[in-house]
């Protein structure tokens, strides 16, 4: 059975402010490559020989752009689910089960804003989960550590189910500096990397037992949809009735079954100036570099110039982002600081 590709697209992406805005996102932002992390995320997942045709759940703001940057990458039979309002990752994952014709298909669900370097190790971690996920287990990916990260959620990994999967004991929120330390010399613990693959049917039993309201305002706003070609428009007021909650807590958090593949590969979610610059080529100063820069005894940068040019001298470890009339300058190791500026 073909897996059909979930692609959550609905982010705001104010932790990469100015860049990234309400109107184009980091997910539609060439920030890593020559094309968008949206765009590569879907490329990830169009082997016609393994995927069904994506679902991309999208806020119904950005149709014309999900649409334009499918096109420039050839994928012209995407179903594009276009959310009324935000009601966080557990209410939007419910829409695209909905939508499928075949409630056993599995579906992998995935953010559109995050980097996958090694895909051949992603698809080999597919492969491993996919029985389990038939047999009716919710699944995940674990992303293997490479340090005591305080700014992810964690994983905690039990007995072995199959050749590369364990069952999971438990999700942790995220740690401070000591706890993420002891997890990560415990051995079990993997990050949270926020992807998914499960059946339709399973999923949705898991929200009839353990969010019973979010499933009936999902139910109710695809019965009320408007459907136009390939975009489906859940009714807003059904829709905006729907709790509010992330699948992590709203299901996988409280199933029993949940199994999980333990991954290196390569994976980012881009969350902030930081992960950019740990993700970008390097010169010989330790600087990263986007657009039109020059240096002058600087280490340590990352310089984004969109649209201007900008010249540094003498400075080292700063974050510099010059975007039409914004400009943002801060030391490395606090762009958290951005969403403070994102606000206004």
């Amino acid at each position: 059975m073909l897996i059909t590709p979930v692609i959550l697209s609905g982010g705001g992406g104010t932790r990469l402010w100015p860049l990234s805005t309400p109107e184009t996102p980091k997910q539609f932002l060439a920030l890593t490559g020559e094309e968008t992390m949206f765009q590569m995320t879907v490329r990830r997942v169009i082997d016609a020989a393994e995927f069904a045709q994506p679902i991309v759940v999208a806020n119904a703001a950005h149709a014309d752009i999900v649409t334009a940057q499918l096109a420039e990458i050839g994928v012209t039979d995407a179903i594009l689910l276009l959310e009324p309002c935000a009601r966080n990752t557990a209410p939007a994952i419910a829409l695209a089960a909905l939508a499928l014709e075949d409630s056993k298909s599995p579906m992998l669900v995935m953010p559109s804003d995050h980097v996958i370097g090694d895909a051949d190790a992603f698809h080999a971690a597919t492969r491993a989960l996919l029985p389990m996920v038939e047999d009716g287990w919710l699944a995940t990916y674990g992303i293997t550590p490479t340090g005591p990260e305080t700014g992810y959620g964690y994983i905690q990994t039990g007995e072995a189910l199959n050749t590369g999967v364990s069952a999971v004991v438990k999700f942790v929120e995220k740690p401070d500096a000591v706890r993420a330390a002891e997890m990560i010399a415990s051995g079990d613990h993997v990050w949270n990397g926020g992807i998914f693959l499960f059946r339709a049917d399973v999923y949705l039993g898991a929200l009839a037992a353990n969010a019973p309201d979010m499933l009936a305002a999902a139910q109710a706003a695809m019965a009320a949809a408007t459907r136009n070609g390939a975009q489906i428009l859940p009714d807003n007021a059904a829709f905006a009735a729907s709790p509010s909650d992330s699948i992590d807590y709203a299901v996988m958090e409280k199933a029993a079954r949940v199994a999980v593949a333990p991954v290196a590969m390569g994976w980012s979610d881009v969350g902030s100036w930081d992960a950019l610059h740990e993700l970008g080529t390097k010169d010989d100063g330790h600087n990263t570099t986007i657009g039109e820069v020059r240096l002058s005894e600087a280490t340590g940068n990352l310089i984004h110039a969109d649209g201007i040019r900008v010249s540094v001298h003498g400075v080292n470890d700063l974050i510099v982002v010059a975007n039409g009339k914004e400009v943002l300058i801060l030391p490395r190791g606090t762009s958290q600081k951005v969403r403070d500026f994102a606000k206004d």
